[in-house]
């Protein structure tokens, strides 16, 4: 039976590793695969989209606890939460029009329970089964020779196709 929710499909790492670099690359690959995508990023920092001096920054500092700024090019909903300790990954993904979308890219969010990606560098310092958790469909890995583990296939870090085309099989069989 198909699912009606869109699958999220997490891009994780320790920082430094290249999530987004990879994300940059990866995006443009999916879309030339016929691939609609929607990403979620977590940040540790504060984060502000909206400009100092704009009516729109003016009216949400004054009090709004939702603004939404629209133009005929995009439109952007900025939602505060000053109560909230970690945002709500399943809440997140919620908020997409998900009718044109084939994929949520999560970049981040390591700890959550969807399946992942998890990237690794050689360099990073850290040890690659110290990563690995039940939710970690693939690694990708820049090590000559990565130790194998059950379930969890190894890919290229530096080889996008090769990527995209695990994520697009990834997705076939979430279709069927």
């Amino acid at each position: 039976m198909k699912s009606t929710q869109t699958p999220l499909l997490g891009i994780v790492a320790y920082s430094g590793t290249g999530k987004t670099t990879l994300l940059k690359q990866l995006i443009p690959y999916l879309r030339s695969r016929g691939i609609w995508t929607g990403l979620i990023k977590h940040t540790h920092h504060n984060v502000d989209v909206d400009t100092p001096g704009k009516d729109s920054f003016e009216l949400r500092k004054a009090g709004a606890d939702q603004t939404m700024v629209a133009s005929s090019s995009r439109w952007a909903l900025m939602t505060e939460t000053p109560l909230q300790n970690q945002p709500d990954l399943n809440y997140l993904a919620s908020r997409f029009d998900c009718q044109d979308l084939d994929v949520i890219l999560v970049e981040g969010f390591k700890h959550e329970k969807i399946e992942k990606i998890f990237l690794h560098r050689e360099n990073a310092g850290t040890l690659l089964d110290k990563l690995i958790d039940d939710h970690v469909i693939a690694v990708a890995t820049d090590l000559s020779s990565a130790p194998i583990f059950d379930g969890v296939r190894v890919l290229d870090l530096n080889n996008v196709g090769e990527i995209g085309e695990f994520i697009v099989e990834w997705l076939r069989k979430k279709k069927e």
